[in-house]
């Protein structure tokens, strides 16, 4: 990926994204990965003076960045756009008996990047959704989330976006430190977490170099 100098990076997403942002302050940017990431590019490349926003928002699924992507993205125009989103599509099938079927979400999340690629969004980078096994019942939800994995992978590779492979960079995480370690709930990171996934967002755009 090629960042250049002013960028304005938006990051997308759900709760572990938001991660607590203050939505009276615009320029907040939580206390989870988007501003660990945030914070260690500018200071590795302060030559390119990156900009950031964090539009994240807690509880959202696919439909909720269809309903507003047009304020909270598209009116923005974002150079680089990063998008973690899917875990709540699984989370309200078993929780609210709300299901979303697989081709329902490729049909909303194709709508999201189609239309940012219209809008002229120079570089995307799309978060797998993950589940750490910090018990059976999150393992078994794996039959929901695994299919949908595979539907991110494949609109990464149709609309040239970078893929950050969350999914399996937690499972590796777990074999050197508990899952409760990097997310307690089996969804929400831990500050490690977070940590972990600002290194692997760093490592997708090139930042790390």
């Amino acid at each position: 990926m090629e960042l250049q100098t002013n960028d304005l990076i938006l990051f997308q997403g759900d709760s572990i994204t938001d991660a607590g942002r203050d939505k009276n302050d615009s320029s907040h940017l939580g206390c989870g990965y988007a501003r660990v990431a945030a914070s260690m590019l500018g200071a590795k490349h302060p030559e390119l003076r990156p900009r950031f926003l964090n539009r994240g928002v807690s509880g959202d699924r696919t439909k909720d960045l269809v309903a507003r992507w047009q304020d909270d993205c598209l009116s923005i125009k974002p150079d680089v756009l990063s998008i973690m989103i899917g875990i709540n599509n699984v989370w309200r099938r078993y929780d609210q008996n709300d299901p979303t079927d697989v081709s329902t979400f490729e049909f909303e999340y194709r709508a999201v990047l189609a239309r940012s690629r219209k809008s002229g969004i120079r570089e995307i980078l799309l978060l797998e959704p993950f589940i750490v096994p910090v018990s059976k019942e999150w393992e078994l939800r794996r039959e929901d989330l695994d299919p949908k994995i595979q539907i991110v992978r494949r609109l990464a590779r149709e609309f040239q976006a970078y893929l950050v492979p969350l999914d399996g960079i937690f499972a590796a995480a777990c074999t050197q430190a508990a899952p409760e370690y990097w997310a307690a709930d089996g969804v929400h990171p831990t500050a490690a977490g977070h940590g972990l996934i600002a290194d692997a967002w760093l490592n997708a755009t090139g930042a790390k170099k």
